[in-house]
């Protein structure tokens, strides 16, 4: 899980003049489908003000329930049904597909997290249970539909003590994101406000029984299918509590992820306590060349999808644009690499024929896997990634 570290925080207030500035306050035409209205009002506070808060919180322990929906456009894929083994590449095409799964239909995790070395993700699907623990060194996955486990033991050196922008739990090497927290969603769109970025404060919310300042983000862009981010900032942590994003001009959220249950207390230490069950397949996984840092990754989950929006990409994935309008694509491979991916039944049905290759188009979320095998993704218009695949 992340936490507000001295990085994290510059990179959210380095925008506060822009968003001081009076023609960045458009409330009124931003208030839209959001969580149950607090009762009792919070003290006013400007855009900036509330950008402050939530950048600064120093939430380290909790419990709760998040639930994430998502009605992008795209047949709901079966939690079963997700591809198996290892991914072949930073943004595979077996990861694009666990994106896709996660950003389909409704999912529902328990989340547990006390300091930086003790977390635990629950996610309950139909008839089934998938968990990811983290205590100390050691990180279990587990899933209960074929009762099968793999641990990895991390080396001590793979998380500096004073670095606290270090996740609690890393991805499944397999190609299995995790789901995230509300204040990760929120600091990825957070990530993407440059100063044509409209930021205004609606009336509060209440989220999980807690009063919420409700901070609205407007891009000033057509180059991307976002049309508003709504994040509840709770008014007495800064925690944020949900995260909704309605698509350019829809009038309700497309993607929307938030506590219904949350406890500010540590958490009882035995939930971080895992052991496999009684006949259950263990695989001991091999030790990644470095931690999993979700600032620097590739896999969609990680950078594009509603789900998470990270800053800069580097390393072997290709980056074209900035801000909301950035796309990420693999580096030049083989049609052998994308074939997982289409030929999925329900995707192969969604995707279509465009020139150069086929697009699996959503409401906030488009996805191109070109002839030759690359994958590119973004929050933007088709054209946005066909572009980018032929400057490569």
């Amino acid at each position: 899980m992340q936490r507000s570290s001295a990085k994290g925080r510059k990179a959210w207030l380095r925008w506060l003049p822009a968003v001081a500035a009076p023609v960045a306050i458009a409330s009124a035409a931003l208030v839209g489908s959001l969580p149950a209205g607090a009762s009792n009002p919070l003290p006013a506070k400007t855009p900036a003000q509330v950008l402050e808060l939530a950048a600064s919180h120093q939430v380290h322990t909790f419990s709760g329930t998040v639930e994430q929906s998502a009605d992008l456009g795209l047949p709901e894929l079966p939690a079963a049904g997700k591809p198996s083994g290892p991914a072949s590449g930073p943004m595979s095409a077996g990861s694009v597909a666990s994106v896709i799964e996660l950003l389909t239909g409704k999912h529902t995790a328990r989340i547990y997290v006390d300091g930086k070395d003790n977390a635990r993700v629950q996610m309950m699907d139909q008839l089934a249970e998938r968990d990811v623990v983290r205590h100390g060194s050691d990180v279990w996955f587990y899933s209960s539909t074929d009762n099968s486990a793999a641990h990895l033991a991390l080396p001590q050196q793979a998380q500096d003590p004073a670095d606290t922008t270090a996740p609690g739990l890393p991805n499944h090497p397999h190609g299995t994101p995790g789901m995230h927290t509300p204040a990760e969603l929120a600091q990825q769109f957070l990530s993407k406000m440059d100063p044509s970025t409209a930021v205004s404060v609606g009336p509060d919310v209440s989220v999980a029984g807690r009063a919420a300042y409700n901070l609205l983000l407007e891009p000033r862009t057509d180059g991307t299918l976002v049309g508003k981010v709504a994040i509840a900032v709770d008014g007495e942590s800064g925690m944020p509590l949900s995260v909704q994003v309605t698509a350019r001009g829809a009038d309700k959220p497309a993607f929307a992820s938030g506590f219904t249950s949350l406890s500010l207390d540590a958490p009882d230490p035995s939930v971080f306590s895992f052991s496999p069950p009684p006949g259950s397949t263990v695989q001991e996984l091999p030790v990644p060349d470095k931690p999993h840092d979700p600032a620097t990754s590739h896999d969609p989950a990680d950078a594009h999808g509603p789900a998470a929006m990270h800053g800069d990409a580097k390393g072997k994935a290709s980056v074209t644009g900035t801000g909301w309008e950035t796309v990420v694509g693999t580096a030049a491979g083989s049609a052998a690499a994308a074939e997982p991916l289409l030929q999925d039944p329900l995707l192969s049905q969604a995707a279509i024929a465009v020139p150069g290759g086929r697009l699996l188009s959503t409401a906030l979320l488009n996805i191109l896997v070109t002839d030759d095998g690359r994958i590119f993704a973004g929050m933007v218009p088709p054209e946005g990634l066909q572009a980018a695949a032929a400057a490569r």
